[in-house]
């Protein structure tokens, strides 16, 4: 008999409005989903909808107003759209600050540390300051200080919107590769479809606010472990995207 896998993380009828003196905003209504084990979840929708506010959902720092949410999760890393360096700290020293913040800073972590930027190709660069790497090695830098505190979820809030085209790719590449050889779950945040499709197991589409899930869009390639720049060549991309981008019409309008 096939094991039944149980999800990480349950969101059942998740309701949440921010609260001011100018009254109540409602962001997020009803929304429900579930997350498992390994899964890199992509989430779109309309400017504004609320994506970001499901993230600090997950990460704990907000709690829902009603409904339900099961989570597995001890640790969370949250990865934003800048990378945050230190300038006057060394790239080594920039990954180690977290550990260096919660009293880690062991000599076994240390070396796993130096491992990480070894297997990532920033070990040359450990002694550099951030203004010396290109964008794309600053990114893979961040995600490193991410993973250093071995996180059981990576939520990524629109990590790759600041880069230029070209570096954007190179960097989806890398994170995608990182995430999956580091064994990770992940919920990315993003406005690009491509981006959706190129790194996604699922895509949600979130309607306007406030914010439900309106559609659940599985990505599935018939040739499997495709880095994302070969999803974006593959046959079925194409076919993702239209689906993706009418169901996003469908939510902008709605």
């Amino acid at each position: 008999m096939e094991e039944i896998r149980q999800p990480m993380i349950s969101m059942k009828n998740v309701t949440y409005s921010y609260h001011s003196l100018k009254g109540e905003t409602p962001a997020l209504k009803d929304v429900t989903f579930d997350v498992y084990e390994k899964e890199f979840i992509c989430l779109v929708g309309p400017s504004g909808c609320g994506k970001s506010t499901l993230l600090s959902l997950l990460a704990g720092l907000i709690e829902a107003e009603s409904g339900e949410l099961i989570s597995e999760i001890k640790d969370v890393g949250y990865m934003l759209q800048r990378d945050y360096l230190l300038p006057w700290r060394t790239i080594y020293d920039n990954v180690a600050l977290g550990l260096e913040i919660q009293h880690k800073k062991t000599t076994e972590n240390r070396e796993r540390l130096r491992e990480m930027l070894k297997t990532y190709n920033l070990a040359d660069f450990a002694n550099k300051r951030p203004s010396e790497l290109s964008g794309g090695m600053r990114q893979r830098a961040a995600l490193i200080r991410t993973l250093a505190l071995e996180p059981d979820l990576l939520l990524l809030d629109e990590p790759f919107s600041a880069l230029d085209y070209q570096t954007r790719l190179e960097v989806c590449d890398d994170v995608a590769e990182i995430i999956r050889k580091e064994g990770k779950t992940a919920i990315l945040v993003t406005h690009d479809l491509s981006e959706a499709i190129s790194m996604g197991d699922r895509v949600f589409v979130l309607s306007k606010r406030p914010a439900t899930i309106l559609k659940e869009i599985p990505i599935r390639f018939e040739t499997e472990n495709l880095t994302p720049f070969h999803r974006r060549q593959a046959p079925e991309f194409a076919g993702y995207f239209a689906v993706l981008w009418e169901e996003l019409q469908k939510a902008s309008a709605g």
